[in-house]
């Protein structure tokens, strides 16, 4: 089975930005709908934002405004646009492919805002 992989993650200062991309290698990516969640120590994991396969966006109160979820089916990829980042952004960030009852995970993307 082909996972989804997520990179683009690192260190960056408060109010910077950073663009998180998830890519599904495979046919179909286009009927899929993809989402971002993220973890941090000690905490649940949340959900931050998804895209369906129309392109209908959705996003979590603590994001809005500041992040941008996209996607592009002709390269198999989803991305965040992360702005304004926050310490509190800091987590590790998760893609997630579903469609029906398949459900996918990736490895996820380390990022971190430092104060």
């Amino acid at each position: 089975q082909v996972h989804p992989v997520e990179s683009g993650g690192g260190l960056v200062q408060a109010g910077g930005s950073l663009t998180l991309s998830c890519v599904r290698s495979g046919s179909a990516f286009s009927i899929f709908a993809v989402g971002w969640y993220r973890q941090a120590p000690g905490k649940q994991r949340e959900f931050v934002a998804d895209i369906s396969a129309g392109g209908r966006t959705n996003y979590a109160d603590s994001v809005k405004g500041r992040f941008t979820i996209s996607r592009d089916n002709a390269k198999n990829s989803v991305f965040l646009q992360m702005n304004s980042l926050k310490p509190e952004d800091t987590a590790v960030y998760l893609c997630n492919i579903k469609r029906l009852a398949f459900d996918d995970w990736g490895q996820g993307t380390q990022v971190t805002v430092s104060s």
